[in-house]
């Protein structure tokens, strides 16, 4: 019965939350019990361009490194912040929250070339955090019962954290800078004298991935419309 419950309740977690949050679990333990190795999943260049492992493109994103508390500290945070976005300012636009994944990751991807970056997960986290931060500026936020302070400071408690664990910053700076450019772009140049939004989700994902509008000039049939049972 538990375990029904525990699974209907990760039902009720939004898709893109779920299936990130799956794939980065499926993807450690797979390491774990050396089903794959890390070089196999690693980003780099010479090995996606010359000799086509495309799919580096996507695992790094996805290895957090090995079980322990480094993992499920990186995976507390992949959780809660990307479902809160996605319940919150994403709320019916998947379509709109997975162009994010891929804008994030693209600028990621070619900025993390001029660093020698071989993981980028940990910065999409960080990019996470980093726009529900800006999103949520009233919001207060208690930090593993140590700290309280407002939403906006989180990204960067997080990176001070993470160096205390032996992580480099650059993957965080890496993540904060990317959500910054999303947030700019989305959030802020829009609302400018003259501005308007440049990340527009291509109308493919829309279509796979919203439900349909409904036609405001549509009238339903007669038999559709609420009235008396008829004989």
């Amino acid at each position: 019965m538990a375990w029904q419950g525990l699974a209907t309740e990760f039902l009720q977690v939004p898709a893109v939350t779920r299936t990130y949050t799956v794939a980065c679990v499926l993807t450690t333990a797979a390491v774990q019990l050396e089903f794959l190795s890390p070089f196999q999943l690693y980003f780099n260049p010479h090995l996606v361009f010359r000799k086509f492992q495309v799919w580096r493109l996507i695992t790094n994103f996805l290895f957090f490194g090995p079980l322990g508390f480094s993992f499920f500290f990186n995976m507390l945070f992949v959780f809660r912040y990307c479902r809160m976005l996605e319940e919150g300012s994403f709320r019916g636009r998947t379509a709109d929250f997975v162009f994010m994944f891929l804008f994030g990751g693209v600028l990621m991807t070619l900025l993390g070339l001029l660093g020698s970056l071989f993981f980028l997960g940990q910065a999409l986290t960080a990019m996470l955090v980093y726009v529900w931060s800006r999103r949520s500026p009233g919001v207060r936020v208690n930090f593993f019962g140590l700290l309280t302070f407002q939403a906006p400071f989180l990204p960067w408690a997080l990176m001070g954290f993470s160096m205390l664990l032996g992580n480099s910053i650059l993957v965080d700076l890496l993540g904060i800078a990317v959500g910054h450019v999303y947030y700019f772009l989305e959030d802020v140049f829009p609302n400018q004298p003259g501005g308007k939004r440049l990340l527009l989700t291509p109308s493919f994902l829309k279509l796979l991935l919203d439900a349909p509008e409904e036609d405001p000039n549509y009238l339903p049939l007669p038999e559709e419309q609420p009235g008396p049972l008829q004989q």
